[in-house]
């Protein structure tokens, strides 16, 4: 029987461990050739491992995200292949570091910046012909409850996520008229890396692995699904 997601073609980033991860390999149960980015090129080969194991199929492309140049060479290998890009999800993210606004250092602030929004838009500058030339092009990017509920010390993590829904959201309304749904995911408290760098003093068995949140990915990213600049949290199961 074909998957949900049989012949579409999906940009998964950070998706060389948890959240991106976890929804790579589900893309791929449901029958997507799935593209791999990620910096860490052993772990984008173990997700590749999983996937080749299960029967889908994957390309790997290890990228630096705030390497602009590099966002900007992804589309035309992409184009001469398939001609288009179904789904692109935008998942790297990183925390950077918990402290009073006032004391956050200038290269730090960059860093979360950087990776957190600018990759993103410069995904966006770069995909969106391949996404509108898909017959159902869909781009889901992930945020943080973090804007919805301040907390001292979040502030350069909040305002990234903030600008990122922002953009996001803008980008939602410009193509509403179009087949091209541009969604946001909040993944709620998950078991991954940056989650323990967050709260360290947590226990993460007590948290729902990255995979809890992999069916609103799914839903998210199908052809059928008509919802366009959504905030989508992870108990709230998106339905087409």
């Amino acid at each position: 029987m074909p998957g949900r997601l049989e012949d579409r073609v999906a940009l998964i980033t950070g998706a060389s461990r948890g959240i991106g991860a976890a929804v790579a390999k589900a893309y791929a149960a449901e029958g997507a050739h799935v593209i791999l980015v990620a910096r860490t090129v052993g772990g984008l080969e173990e997700v590749d491992d999983e996937i080749q194991h299960s029967g889908g199929s994957a390309t790997l492309v290890p990228l630096d995200l705030t390497d602009g140049a590099s966002i900007d060479g992804l589309a035309a290998p992409i184009y001469e292949r398939w001609k288009k890009l179904d789904i692109l999800v935008g998942n790297a993210g990183i925390l950077g570091r918990l402290t009073p606004t006032s004391h956050i250092p200038p290269d730090l602030w960059d860093q979360v910046m950087d990776l957190n929004v600018t990759a993103n838009w410069r995904l966006i500058r770069a995909l969106d012909p391949l996404l509108r030339a898909s017959d159902a092009g869909r781009a889901i990017f992930v945020t943080s409850g973090i804007t919805q509920t301040i907390r001292q010390y979040w502030g350069v993590y909040a305002a990234s996520k903030a600008a990122l829904e922002a953009i996001a959201l803008t980008y939602a309304a410009e193509v509403s008229k179009t087949d091209l749904k541009v969604n946001l995911i909040n993944p709620g408290p998950t078991r991954t890396k940056m989650r323990a760098q967050a709260f360290p003093g947590e226990k993460p068995e007590l948290l729902p692995p990255p995979e809890h949140v992999v069916e609103n990915f799914i839903q998210l990213a199908l052809p059928e699904f008509q919802g366009n600049g959504l905030w989508v949290p992870a108990d709230v199961v998106a339905s087409a």
